[in-house]
């Protein structure tokens, strides 16, 4: 089983990214799936969810409104779409999904600078 993020990278204030969790070993679509973060310093902290249907989606207060998550269950691979990125998305950002939520990817740095 693995799970493999990528999309992170330097970007200006305002600026966007769009992350990447392509999962194997297992079918994203039987599952909810998650982004967390974690920032240097900080507790990781879950970012959104997305239910195995994609019906139900939950976003954290501080990204509602710039953050859009999506999955592509033939491609076995969800998105976290950021927008509007502040200093403060600047994190480590991980997937997070399977059976009990028991895979995580190895993350993919963020990082908001100008």
């Amino acid at each position: 089983v693995q799970v493999v993020e990528s999309g992170g990278g330097l970007v200006e204030p305002g600026g966007s990214l769009r992350l990447s969790c392509a999962a194997s070993g297992f079918t994203i679509s039987s599952y909810g799936m998650r982004w967390y973060r974690q920032a240097p310093g900080k507790e990781r902290e879950l970012v959104v969810d997305i239910s195995s249907t994609g019906g139900t989606r939950n976003y954290a207060d501080s990204v509602k409104g710039r953050f859009t998550i999506s999955r592509d269950n033939a491609k076995n691979t969800v998105y976290l779409q950021m927008n509007s990125l502040k200093p403060e998305d600047t994190a480590v950002y991980y997937c997070n999904g399977g059976w009990s939520y028991q895979y995580w990817g190895q993350g993919t740095q963020v990082t908001v600078s100008s």
